[in-house]
This record gives C-alpha cells, structure tokens and sequence, in this order.
C-alpha cells in the first residue's frame, strides 16, 4: 500500500513537472526567450559593424525569430541595408522592416 502511494505521488510529481514544461502559443518558452536576445544583440553589433548603417537610430526587437526594425534611416539603401544584415543572422525567421525613411 505504502509502495503504491509513493508511485503515485511520484507519477503525479513527474506529469506535473511536465505540464509546466509547455509554453502555449501565445507564451514564449525561457528557451525562446534567451535566443530572441541573442538574435537581438548579433542584429545590432551587425549595425554597429557595417559602416552603411547608423546602429544608432534604427531599434531591433525579437519575438520568436521574427526580427522588427523601427526607427529612422537617411535613405532607402540604409534601409534595405539594415534588413539585409537582420537576414543574414542565424536564427532569424523574417524581418519586419518598419524603418521610415528621412
């Protein structure tokens, strides 16, 4: 009796460590979270990096692999540049370029 006790108890620990592993779909995982910020940071030292673009008036944010741009450029080519440079980091999904040209 004793022995089946502990067994549930454990498979009841175990299911319910598990039920708190998912994220839903409208929750980010710690996992996703950590790899938005790493994505974040590689996109902006591109910026910084490449001497087309001004790291600092364009904005990243990362949500799920999706890279957001926003802020100001001095022409289409910085522009285009920036999310050109968003692409190209690894474990970026899509960029959405909101940069409004000046």
């Amino acid at each position: 009796m004793k022995k089946t006790l502990t067994l549930w108890m454990l498979f009841a620990a175990v299911m319910f460590a598990i039920g708190g592993c998912g994220g839903t779909s409208k929750q980010a995982s710690a996992g996703e979270v950590i790899d938005d910020a790493v994505i974040t940071t590689k996109v902006k030292s591109a910026f910084v990096s490449d001497k087309k673009v001004s790291a600092s008036n364009i904005s990243v944010s990362t949500d799920r692999g999706v890279v957001t741009l926003t802020g100001t450029a001095k022409d289409r080519q910085e522009s285009r540049k920036a999310a050109e440079l968003a692409q190209q980091v690894a474990g970026v999904k899509a960029v959405d370029n909101r940069i409004s040209v000046q």
